[in-house]
Parts: C-alpha cells; structure tokens; sequence
C-alpha cells in the first residue's frame, strides 16, 4: 500500500514559509520521499500500518493551506505512467526505487 501525501500551502510571509517547510520536514522523517514538488509518498506493509502515518500526518497538518492524503495499492501504483518529458521512464516497482527522483 501506498499513501501519497498532497498539499498547497500558503508561503507568502515569512512564518507561512516556516510552517511549510516545518511540515515538509515532519513528513520527512516519517519516512516519506518526495515524488513531486507537493506530493510525497511512503510505501507501508499493510492498510493497518499506512493507518499509522495517515494519523500522523493529521497531526502534523498546519493551520491553512489544502492537504490530501491518498492510498494506492501496489498493484494502482505499478500501473502508473511516469513521463519526464515525452519520454516514458521505467516503471517504479518499491520503495528503494524512490531514489531515483
């Protein structure tokens, strides 16, 4: 199971950026890798343990902004298409191959 974390926040004054980047940070090191600039992800064992962090997650929400959180099976995951450019990248198959963004 996969859970994609997605946001849109606020970073026009000085302690919006800090609670931003704050965020980020806390994601981070729950284990989750980015995938695109606003959307992270983290591979879990089962839906019990992508419970775990979605509930951490909540807990690290701030105060404005837009925040989605989305689970994927391996298999919904497998089946995505991945572009850099108009040219097709190999498919992504776990959790190690997340280095490669």
């Amino acid at each position: 199971m996969w859970v994609l974390v997605l946001w849109d926040l606020p970073t026009e004054t000085a302690e919006e950026r800090k609670l931003a980047a704050t965020f980020r940070k806390k994601i981070l090191q729950d284990g989750f890798a980015m995938f695109q600039f606003s959307i992270y992800l983290r591979h879990c064992a089962s839906r019990e343990n992508a419970e775990v962090h979605i509930q951490r997650v909540k807990k690290m929400l701030p105060p404005q902004g837009h925040i989605g959180i989305l689970c994927i099976t391996d298999k919904q995951f497998g089946m995505m298409e991945l572009f850099y450019g108009r040219k097709a990248s190999k498919p992504l198959t776990g959790p190690l191959q997340l280095e490669l963004w």
